[in-house]
This record gives C-alpha cells, structure tokens and sequence, in this order.
C-alpha cells in the first residue's frame, strides 16, 4: 500500500499541477496530441507490467518519475478540455481546486474499485494465466486511441 501511494500521489501532483497552471493561464495543448500521448502512456504501463522494456532495452526505467510525467501530461489533457469550454474567470481558482479535489476523490474511488477487484484476481489461479493477455488487450487500447487520435489529428 505504501508504493501505491507513491505512486498515487505523484500522478496525482502531475495531473493537478497541469490542471490547475494549464486553466489558469490559458496554456492548452492540442487535444489529439494529448491524448494521443496518454494512449502511449497506457501502451508503456502495459509494456512495463509485461516486463517488455527491461528486456527490450536492458534496464528499468525509473517508474516514479514516468507515473509523475505521464501525470502532467494526463493534466493537460484535462485542462485542455476545460479551456474550450471558455469558462469566466470570476471565481476561477476556488472552482478549479475544487474541480480538481472532485476529479481526485473519483480517481481514487475508481483505484479502490480497481485494487479490490485485482485483489480477489491476483489470488485465483487465473491470475497468471490471463495477466499477459490482460496487458496486451490494454496495449492493444493505448494502441487503438493512439491510432484514433493521430489520425484525427492529422484529418482536422
């Protein structure tokens, strides 16, 4: 539980921070870049939990700073979209915090949700049989929304 909220805080830290800086002052990024950058963070966590990238490359990328990085960019993904709502700025920085606590009390919901159900996975016999397949069905996502959002990019 004390590496989960590691890394449970770093992204949190990243994805608040770009959040919150991105709305403030007006700093977006192309939304199908963005997500087309989150789909790559899906296909590295994926590649990760297979062991792909130690053998592929010979060492370890440092997890900690790859879950605070993807967390800033997964941030201004979000800010992104809040910008094109063109929101008014009276009350600004009190409705962002407390958007922001929102989006990170539903993603830590979502993480309980998620480690009670890994929990149960983990301890059948399944578990090894099918975590392998699990990870290339997520890759397979992170692949197809990186596909979908290129290619959006490039048609708009």
């Amino acid at each position: 539980m004390k590496h989960i909220g590691i890394y449970v805080s770093l992204f949190a830290l990243g994805h608040s921070t770009t959040m919150l800086l991105g709305v403030y002052f007006d700093v977006g990024i192309n939304s199908y870049i963005i997500d087309a950058i989150i789909g790559l963070s899906v296909v590295y966590k994926a590649l990760d939990n297979m062991g792909a990238i130690q053998r592929w490359f010979g060492f370890q990328p440092n997890t900690k700073l790859a879950t605070l990085i993807f967390g800033f960019f997964h941030g201004f993904g979000l800010s992104t979209k809040i910008i094109e709502y063109d929101i008014s700025p009276d009350g600004l920085v009190p409705n962002l915090l407390a958007f922001n606590i929102g989006v990170e009390i539903g993603q830590l919901l979502a993480l309980a949700a998620i480690l009670i159900v890994m929990g149960y996975w983990r301890r059948t016999p399944s578990f090894f049989r099918h975590a392998y397949t699990a990870n290339v069905v997520m890759m397979t996502a992170g692949f197809v929304l990186i596909g979908y959002q290129l290619t959006g990019w490039f048609v708009s």
